[in-house]
């Protein structure tokens, strides 16, 4: 990811309407300090905000109960002015902003409906509605940034893991820097209750790590020694050393900051024709409003102009698209929030959507359903020697080699003295020779045994997991079966993603076709094939999207898998910390490597969209009763007001409900 997208800020819908305050918002900063200054400043001043609703509702109160008992110095001049001084706190910031739009050459905005709106109330004498309609606005204006900022909060909480400073071994001595100023190979010091300022192999023996932020993972991960560790991690226990890998612009967490700031930039298909209806919508609205206003002249007997004037004022206001234009960007920020919270990022508001067309889902094996990492699942031995001393041969000469299966053959622990191999050579595709406490032992798989004509026991052929068979002097000496494990919740991943209503579950690997074809009847799987190269994965995907009915999720680790994450209808990476490719080419990062996930991103998806559409027929359901009653005389400014404010506040608290839901 290019390092110029760090500057790019997060923007709020700075075109979306009922927005009076939104450019204070908009501007998610990378400079921690700024960031937690600017939070004080919000937390200090909040109530400051709160000031000029408080002083128009008691001046409108005072203002209703002064008319009502008739009160003698409450006379036509004194009672204009005292509403005009009700009505400039909440009605100055959105005429304001009216006439910057306007400025701008954007005519037609709900700021300069309400402004007409209002000031044709005080011109018909109407003073308690003029100001009643902007107080309610200017509530629900407020109402709507405080559910904003409850929907960005688990989004931008993100920020907060961004550390602030880097203890890095200069000149004898562990300085503190900004993690932008660390090198790659600099040593770095984090001490208990830091927060790792940069990803790095770690240098201490050991480090336990609160991996929460960047995971979801509230379960402590204990790392040993060379292993990776991720900027944003918190350390647990003593102090740490670790060797910094990567810049702080490159690191895991910066690339997730940058995607998390950005997601709501990539709009769904539903929030840009609405955009673009409102403003077709607005100025149709401000046509009809003109005819309702003259045109009754021409068929109306007792025609009266300021009667058609206050209908077509109420047809204004109820015309503002503030529900729609507000709402639904905030569900989309409420279903981005809580897949956060639940350690799945999607790359947009679109991805969103598209995961609740998916039918079908295609998933690698290794590191995708299974933990990636090659176990001793049996010992077989054929020799006069005890197992440990078979062990021993096998252990020396695998240590010669990097390969995973001679990784995890080098995990046993040898009992007595360990021996010790020399002379090791590595047969391309075979396994390895070499010679161990005097004696060749050879160890890899049935073509190394029969290149050096020693027989191999009829039973190998049978077993459907990697073998390594070793021969002590040229005598078939035994075996040991390695598999690769499930992860834990890989059964109820499967479970959950057909409870979530997907109709197809298919494996495709590189694994041999046999693991391949056992792990999917484990799991329950539809079909699988095995012994696929990443054109073969990419071929069996585009075969499947020929039936334009069928769209395909698949779920990789983002390495080899780039290829068909990028061709699917939603690429899912695995692990996203750890793979460029996974951050680059998938829709959808699944932090905590748990395939049950997949399931949690099916089911926030569809009930995101839920909420939108619910938000969208609340929305025209009400405006369209109101706006015809409006156009009759039926209804007054105050069932406008709830056309307008009232549904976009129910339209809020209904995108709120994502915050809470539990998945």
């Amino acid at each position: 990811m290019k390092t110029e997208a760090h500057k790019t800020t997060h923007t709020h819908e700075n075109d979306s309407c009922c927005s009076t305050s939104s450019k204070k918002h908009n501007h998610a900063d990378h400079n921690h300090a700024d960031h937690n200054h600017a939070d004080h400043d919000h937390h200090g001043t909040g109530f400051k905000t709160y000031i000029p609703g408080i002083f128009s509702f008691v001046m409108l109160v005072t203002g209703i109960a002064l008319d009502y008992f008739e009160v003698d110095f409450f006379n036509e001049y004194i009672r204009l002015a005292w509403y005009i001084v009700a009505y400039i706190p909440v009605g100055f910031p959105v005429m304001k902003e009216g006439w910057e739009s306007i400025r701008q050459g954007d005519f037609f905005t709900e700021f300069l409906l309400m402004s007409i709106a209002t000031i044709g109330a005080f011109a018909l004498d109407e003073y308690p509605e003029g100001v009643a309609v902007m107080l309610f606005y200017a509530v629900g204006e407020l109402f709507q940034h405080a559910a904003v900022d409850k929907a960005k909060g688990n989004i931008k909480a993100l920020l907060d893991v961004r550390p602030n400073e880097a203890l890095v071994f200069r000149q004898d001595k562990f300085t503190a820097v900004d993690p932008d100023e660390v090198t790659v190979g600099e040593k770095v010091q984090v001490r208990v209750g830091e927060k790792i300022p940069l990803d790095g192999k770690l240098l201490s023996d050991k480090a336990v790590l609160n991996t929460a932020a960047l995971t979801g993972e509230s379960k402590p991960d204990t790392v040993k020694k060379g292993a990776q560790v991720y900027a944003g991690s918190i350390n647990l226990e003593g102090v740490i050393e670790l060797e910094a890998t990567a810049e702080f612009k490159d690191s895991s967490i910066a690339r997730i900051l940058d995607l998390v700031q950005n997601a709501t930039s990539r709009k769904s298909k539903t929030e840009l024709f609405i955009r673009k209806f409102a403003r077709v919508y607005t100025p149709i609205v401000v046509v009809l409003a003109i005819a309702v206003t003259l045109l009754p002249y021409f068929f109306v007997e007792n025609y009266v102009f300021r009667d058609w004037l206050y209908r077509a004022l109420i047809f204004l206001v109820i015309s503002c698209p503030c529900a729609l234009v507000i709402s639904i960007p905030l569900g989309y920020f409420g279903g981005l929030g809580a897949a956060s919270r639940n350690g799945i990022l999607f790359k947009g508001a679109s991805f969103l959507d598209a995961m609740t067309k998916i039918n079908t889902v295609v998933m690698d094996k290794t590191g995708t359903v299974t933990q990636g990492v090659f176990k001793i699942k049996q010992i077989e031995n054929k020799s006069g020697y005890c197992e440990d001393e078979l062990m021993n041969y096998l252990t020396a000469i695998e240590a010669q080699s990097t390969h995973p299966i001679a990784t995890a053959v080098g995990e046993y622990e040898v009992q007595g003295a360990s021996f010790s191999a020399s002379d090791v050579s590595e047969i391309a595709g075979k396994g390895l020779k070499g010679s161990v406490n005097g004696k060749t032992v050879l160890a890899g798989n049935k073509a190394l045994m029969i290149a050096h004509k020693i027989s191999v026991p009829d039973e190998v052929d049978q077993i459907v997991e990697s073998v390594v068979m070793v021969a002590v002097d040229n005598t078939f000496s035994g075996y040991v079966v390695l598999a690769d494990e499930l992860k834990a919740d890989a059964k109820e991943a499967v479970a959950q993603i057909r409870k979530a209503g997907i109709k197809q579950i298919i494996m495709l690997s590189g694994d041999k076709d046999a693991i391949t074809q056992q792990t999917a009847k484990e799991l329950g799987l539809d079909r699988a094939k095995g012994g696929l190269l990443p054109e073969d994965k990419l071929n069996e995907v585009e075969q499947l999207q020929k039936d334009k009915t069928t769209k395909v999720a698949f779920i990789g680790d983002g390495i080899n898998d780039a290829p068909v994450l990028a061709t699917s209808d939603v690429g899912i990476a695995m692990g996203g910390l750890g793979s460029d490719v996974a951050i680059e080419t998938a829709a959808i990062i699944i932090q905590t490597d748990q395939p049950s996930k997949v399931a949690q991103a099916i089911k926030i998806g569809k009930s995101t969209r839920k909420i939108v559409w619910q938000n969208i027929a609340l929305a025209f359901g009400v405006k369209a009763i109101v706006l015809i009653l409006g156009a009759g005389g039926l209804a007054t400014m105050w069932e406008a007001v709830f056309a307008d404010v009232g549904v976009a506040f129910l339209a809020i608290l209904n995108a709120v409900r994502l915050q809470n839901m539990k998945w």
